[in-house]
């Protein structure tokens, strides 16, 4: 790992707090400015907290905390009514500063009232004591509006991979505020006359929250790009989009409000029960700046906690657990801490322990609310669509919460009620007990619920899932399928509504479609009776035969026949006698011949012969096309197959393609090499391919060695592995599997595609039967390993230290190669989990854009449980190869090497290396001069692609001439034309032109290698 710290010494110190904090340089400007702005207010929040806490205590009491709770409820509904309105008249970014405004400008008003003395009243309304109450109201309603601006602003700013890393940073700016303000006050209370320190502290937050406000007003104009330039509009989408995102969304929706309301209402709970204690010790009993002065202390300890979890642990943990798993914890510690509080609670009634019991409970919750919870509830609405987000969060957090809030209010104030008429204090608060373990529960099994839908969500807000018949209403399909065939329309839109139904319903189509076909066109009759002959029925004869009799177009009268013939056990086979005649239209004859050959009695199959042979004699291509068509109904050839050697020769390429259909439709052995010709042009491929898979079984062994045939071009082992596939077979599945765990690149990649297209997904569950869910996470590995190398290649071979033009085409070269690594991965991905959901995440890392990558990072991060999910995640982010490479430590053991003996090494891993890159390096080796050892050469000698000979034939010329000569002339022949020029000149250099012809004992061996 010492080429990776020397690589991270070259950094600045700027550079290196980046990484310690898990920040990215693009990032931090607008992490910094988000900071500042929400611990500057945080500090103006705690002091104004820990005043207005310590006022209303001696003013109030904890008995009347519920009330407060009832109250800043309906004030924050408001407010977040409010905030959702001025939406519709403002621009985002204007709402979130004057928001930022509104909570601080009434301090200035209440500051003036805490100036009376405790007796002064006008109307018989006590100045001080409304004051107190209101000052502590409109504390709750600041702290929702100030939560839901940075969490909006922080959505705004930051896609939804950046938000996991920055928004712990940011909400750590609460926590030095605890800090800052939970140590201070105490100081600047004892700095202040005793009268008159309380409303100076409340002045001085004023003036906190106002420089908070003008840093968010400086960073919405500066990154007003992130920000929605005018007010929101109503969505412009068509209703029917509109109503399956609401869809989509609805359970997702009511989680989220579950999730954040029983967040809400715990800690209230936490909060009432800590504070009624707290009012119950006798040194702090009705003394407003001794409860404050201790609340600032306990806040400052707090903060220093939460302030070293959060810069240190918080985004590190989300990262590599996940959101949900550290959300869980939450509700896990008020089980647990509540549960130890009753235990306590029946060991002894002394209420110090059981203080300092509801204290830790504080301590510890109030540690994990604002640091993981903090952290990871922005992340919550990213699934949301854009449009809707701000309003979403609007009205949780604004609304929602609030409301949560006066009921949990409404219920304490009952409780209180309840002691204040004879029940004891310790039976509600046993009972606020059982409640707080039964809401942790339900909040955990909403955390569950809510990661399913999460997943979900986010896939459909990044693409649109495809349809499949169990999405289907058959009934309103059929009906829309007639209808959209009976009216006028274009007739490839039809066309795909019959394509759509036989495959959603294959087996009934033709009850759709037979009393149809009179009145559909020609095209579309041919193929509803095509779709129709996959599944004929007796009941729909009386249609085709009404058809028949209307003297269709040929190529509709041709399959009209087929189906009548092939379904109806009654029909007379002599009666297509009259279909023989030449002035007959050939595909109607030909049709005609091959149902007599299939059916017929032995002097109807002579007929049938004997028609087919003026067929492909016959002068004009379209008769010899149909002849041979009409060839692959036949059972045996019998003279027919005399013709077939001309035919494979025949001038019109139609015709060559009917033969070919005609060979794999009745097995001519002695004609497969054709078969395997026909691969190798792009003219006859795709009816090679197709007669190949009509042999089914009987094909796979000349396929197989014609796809592991290296010196095969690639495309037409790609047809022949592609043949395979759709031949489907368990042995052909079988053949597909064994070969994916020896094959590498561009085949793996190919084998890959092909298993995952085999339809009703057969050849992923043969997959996991066969290789099971290690064996494929195996595969993942191997690729992740792969991709390791590449890295530390490019991190040994950087310009500094490998520098020509051969050294950059090396580096571009091995560019490409954790690309490709890549493509496999997502297609291996796809046998473990949902197609759809890593074709989305692929499409989205591949899209360019910083938020749609972060989205496909997101879903895979919550979708992937294999063991190696971090160095997958680690190599699909936008890092620095060096970065990349620490990442993948666990999986690839890294030792930096020189140039060149990082060059020998990936020579060692030529088998999974490109056939470019291969070329690359003995480029660069002939450049560089670097010595290669013999099997190396030896082995790229005999490599299929003509400019790897090339280019060792290259470096040879300078590194060993001796080797060369006797190389050389084993050479002259070679099937590339530009080697074999290369040889022939390098021999004309030699004069080596009449040295005898070497065999393979010939060539050098280790030793013979001369080194530069």
């Amino acid at each position: 790992m010492e080429l990776i710290d020397q690589q991270y010494a070259k950094d600045g110190l700027g550079q290196k707090f980046l990484r310690w904090i898990n920040l990215r340089p693009e990032e931090s400007e607008r992490t910094l400015l988000m900071f500042a702005f929400y611990t500057t207010t945080a500090i103006g929040l705690m002091w104004l907290e820990a005043s207005a806490v310590g006022l209303f205590l001696e003013q109030y009491g904890a008995a009347n905390l519920p009330i407060i709770y009832i109250a800043s409820s309906g004030i924050s509904v408001g407010l977040g009514f409010l905030y959702s309105w001025l939406q519709k008249y403002l621009s985002l970014r204007r709402v979130i500063v004057l928001i930022a405004l509104l909570m601080a400008l009434p301090l200035l008003l209440l500051q003036f009232g805490l100036s009376f003395p405790a007796g002064v009243a006008i109307g018989g309304i006590a100045i001080l004591k409304t004051t107190v109450l209101l000052l502590r109201l409109w504390l709750e309603a600041i702290y929702v509006l100030n939560d839901l601006n940075a969490s909006i602003a922080a959505n705004q700013l930051f896609n939804i991979r950046e938000i996991k890393r920055t928004f712990p940073l940011i909400s750590s700016g609460v926590l030095v505020a605890d800090i800052v303000s939970g140590f201070s006050l105490p100081f600047i209370l004892a700095a202040l006359p005793r009268d008159r320190g309380i409303p100076i502290v409340i002045l001085l937050s004023f003036g906190m929250m106002m420089i908070g406000a003008g840093i968010l007003s400086y960073l919405c104009h500066t990154y007003q790009q992130a920000f929605p330039a005018s007010r929101r509009r109503r969505d412009d989408r068509p209703v029917e989009n509109r109503q399956e995102v609401r869809g989509k969304m609805q359970r997702y929706v009511w989680l989220l409000v579950v999730f954040f309301v029983m967040a809400q209402v715990l800690l209230l709970l936490v909060d009432f029960q800590f504070l009624s204690q707290l009012e119950k010790q006798p040194e702090f009993s009705a003394q407003s700046e001794k409860i404050a002065s201790f609340l600032s202390v306990f806040n400052g300890a707090l903060g220093i906690c939460e302030l070293i979890a959060q810069w240190l642990f918080s985004s590190r943990v989300i990262e590599t657990v996940g959101v949900f798993q550290t959300v869980m914890a939450l509700p896990v510690v008020i089980v647990v801490m509540t549960a130890g509080v009753v235990v306590c609670e029946f060991v002894t009634t002394a209420p110090l322990p059981i203080f300092l019991g509801l204290v830790m409970r504080k301590f510890l919750y109030e540690l994990l609310h604002y640091t993981l919870f903090a952290s990871v509830s922005p992340v919550l609405f990213q699934p949301v669509p854009e449009a809707a987000r701000g309003r979403l969060q609007a009205t949780i957090r604004g609304i929602a919460e609030p409301i949560a809030t006066g009921a949990t209010g409404i219920v304490l104030f009952w409780l209180v009620w309840l002691t204040q008429q004879g029940e004891t204090n310790r039976q509600w608060q046993n009972l606020i007990f059982g409640v707080m373990i039964l809401l942790a529960v339900g909040w955990w099994v909403a955390i569950y619920l809510l990661k399913q839908d999460y997943v979900k969500l986010l896939v459909f807000s990044a693409g649109r899932g495809q349809l499949s018949g169990s999405d289907v209403d058959l009934r309103e399909l059929k009906r829309a399928v007639i209808e959209a065939l009976e009216k006028p329309g274009v007739e490839a839109d039809k066309r795909s509504c019959i394509e759509l139904l036989s495959q959603i319903d294959p087996k009934n189509v033709g009850e759709v479609l037979a009393p149809l076909l009179d009145k559909l066109t020609s095209g579309l009759q041919q193929k509803s009776l095509e779709v129709m002959l996959n599944y004929p029925s007796v009941s729909h004869l009386r249609s085709v035969k009404d058809l028949v009799t209307q003297k269709p177009a040929p190529e509709v009268m041709a399959v009209a026949l087929r189906y009548i013939w092939l379904t109806d056990e009654n029909s007379d086979i002599r009666q297509l006698r009259s279909y023989l005649h030449p002035e007959v239209d050939p595909i109607i004859r030909g049709t005609a011949a091959s149902l007599m050959l299939k059916q017929g009695t032995p002097t109807q199959k002579a007929e049938a012969t004997n028609a087919l042979r003026l067929m492909l004699t016959h002068k004009h291509k379209q008769e010899r096309v149909m002849g041979c068509r009409a060839l692959g109904e036949a059972v045996y050839l019998q003279a027919l197959r005399l013709y077939i050697p001309n035919l494979l020769q025949d001038k019109s390429l139609p015709v060559r393609c009917a033969v070919l259909e005609a060979i794999g439709a009745t097995r001519l052995e002695e004609y497969y090499p054709s078969l395997l010709r026909g691969l190798s042009y792009k003219s006859t491929r795709n009816a090679a391919q197709s007669a190949l898979v009509k042999l089914e079984n009987d094909a796979l062994k000349i396929l197989v060695k014609l796809a592991e045939d290296v010196h095969q071009p690639n495309l037409v082992r790609c047809h022949a592995w592609s043949a395979i596939g759709q031949i489907g077979t368990t042995e052909a599945i079988e053949i597909l599997i064994a070969h994916l765990k020896t094959s590498w690149g561009e085949t793996r990649r190919n084998i890959l595609r092909i298993l995952l297209k085999i339809p009703q997904e057969k050849g992923i569950e043969s997959v996991l039967d066969r290789l099971g869910r290690r064996g494929v996470e195996q595969l993942i590995d191997q690729e992740i390993m792969f991709i390791g190398q590449i890295y530390a290649a490019l991190v040994d071979l950087t310009p500094e230290r490998a520098r020509g033009q051969e050294a950059d085409l090396l580096r571009r070269s091995l560019r490409d190669l954790p690309s490709d690594g890549i493509d496999r991965l997502f297609l291996l991905m796809k046998f473990l989990y949902s197609l759809n959901s890593i074709q989305v995440a692929s499409f989205n890392l591949q899209s360019g854009s910083k938020s749609n990558m972060a989205q496909g990072l997101e879903i895979l991060d919550n979708t992937l449980d294999i063991p190696s999910k971090r160095a997958l995640l680690a190599i699909l982010d936008s890092n620095r190869d060096v970065d990349k490479l620490q990442s993948l430590a666990a999986i690839v053991g890294y030792e930096p090497m020189n140039p060149h003996d990082r060059l020998r090494y990936l020579l060692d891993l030529r088998h999974f290396l490109s056939d470019w890159s291969l070329a690359c390096c003995f480029h660069l080796a002939r450049q560089s001069r670097w010595s290669l050892t013999s099997e190396q050469i030896l082995a790229c000698l005999n490599h299929p692609q003509g400019f790897v000979r090339e280019a060792v034939l290259s470096y040879l010329q300078l590194a060993s001439p001796s080797a060369l000569t006797r190389i050389l002339p084993m050479l002259e022949n070679d099937p590339d034309r530009l080697v074999a020029s290369q040889v022939k000149e390098m021999m004309a250099g030699l004069n080596l032109g009449q040295i005898r012809r070497f065999q393979d004992d010939d060539l050098p061996n280790t030793g013979e290698l001369e080194p530069l």
